[in-house]
């Protein structure tokens, strides 16, 4: 049995607003990466098993690796389908925020859900929740929104209408929200579910192979290349940081995707107990921290305007690449003021990639 950490007037007003909800849409964060897209689409799954349809819009596209999970090709891309997915906003009387703790994390998708009269239910595990909602399941320590899907559908008693098509987005979430269950999942809660998960049908090997083996040659030899050429260690501070220009990234034909993963590696060397990559696209420079042990790089990460969770965080920068590289040495040579001692002391907007 899961451990209670949802209360019940929380989940009977959630199971009251879907009664009585005509129009669902499901929302998820800008660049959506496995946990956005396994939650939106466990949720879309588990509302069409009790006759509930839904739509699900992402703000842009998701990785090509996460393609397989039934039922992707239904996901309407805001960037590209503006005008229907605008207009299935504007239609929703409830939209499901999943995922991300401010609507500045939807991007353009903002606006349309600020002017939607639509009721709201957020389901999310980042910290400072900064939404206007009907209903908020926000809990940082679960180790993934989609651990909170299962939660809520669990609390519903409705685990007997988890397809196998349900079990397999939820699992992919969980299994890339953890680095494949490496960090962020100590709760032996997790297990339970995956356990339950499991149950369903799911093939946990099959689902690691399609998402982690499954990149191309250039893929490979850009790793190679970042962890040979590019990899800068700093003994003193435990820490190694990588950085990729935009043209570097071009050099190896990069895709959406590509870097998925790159920024654990590092925590492979002994010594080393942090992890920084930077990856420069058109107009911002995009910062992925990791950590193991007690030091909270989301507090890192706030420096650069981001955040997350302990020992997984993301920010962004608009200057140059040098220029952001200088600021990234800044903060790592005061790793001492990130320790667990010390609490965070703001709100995030941009969160773990």
């Amino acid at each position: 049995m899961l451990t209670k950490i949802i209360d019940n007037a929380r989940i009977e007003a959630i199971k009251a607003l879907i009664q009585q909800a005509n129009n669902i849409v499901i929302t998820c964060h800008i660049s959506p990466d496995g946990d956005a897209i396994g939650s939106t689409l466990g949720l879309y799954w588990y509302l069409k098993e009790i006759g509930k349809e839904s739509h699900i819009i992402v703000p842009n596209m998701y990785p090509n690796f996460l393609e397989w999970i039934d039922g992707s090709n239904n996901i309407l891309v805001y960037e590209t389908q503006t005008e229907e997915a605008k207009q299935l906003i504007v239609d929703s009387d409830l939209i499901f925020c999943l995922d991300y703790n401010d609507l500045a994390r939807v991007n353009r998708v903002q606006d349309a859900i600020t002017e939607s009269k639509a009721k709201r239910i957020l389901i999310d595990h980042h910290l400072n929740p900064n939404i206007e909602c009907e209903v908020q399941i926000s809990h940082p320590e679960a180790s993934a929104t989609c651990e909170l899907i299962y939660r809520i559908i669990d609390a519903l008693g409705d685990t007997e209408q988890i397809t196998k098509s349900c079990a397999e987005a939820l699992y992919a979430g969980l299994m890339t929200d953890t680095g494949n269950f490496s960090y962020n999942s100590q709760n032996p809660d997790l297990y339970i579910i995956v356990s339950e998960l499991l149950k369903k049908g799911i093939n946990k090997d099959e689902i690691y192979n399609k998402v982690y083996n499954v990149y191309s040659e250039h893929r490979l030899r850009m790793i190679g290349y970042c962890l040979h050429k590019k990899m800068r260690i700093y003994p003193e501070q435990r820490t190694a940081v990588i950085a990729l220009s935009k043209e570097e990234c071009e050099r190896f034909h990069y895709i959406k995707g590509d870097t998925e993963g790159l920024v654990n590696m590092p925590l492979q060397i002994k010594e080393i107990d942090v992890s920084v990559f930077l990856r420069q696209d058109d107009n911002k420079i995009k910062i992925s921290f990791r950590s193991q042990g007690e030091v909270h790089v989301n507090k890192m990460a706030e420096e650069f305007k981001g955040g997350g969770h302990k020992n997984a965080a993301g920010g962004e920068s608009y200057h140059s690449l040098p220029v952001t590289l200088r600021r990234v040495e800044s903060v790592i040579k005061r790793r001492a003021e990130f320790d667990f001692n010390n609490k965070p002391q703001h709100n995030t907007t941009n969160q773990a990639n």
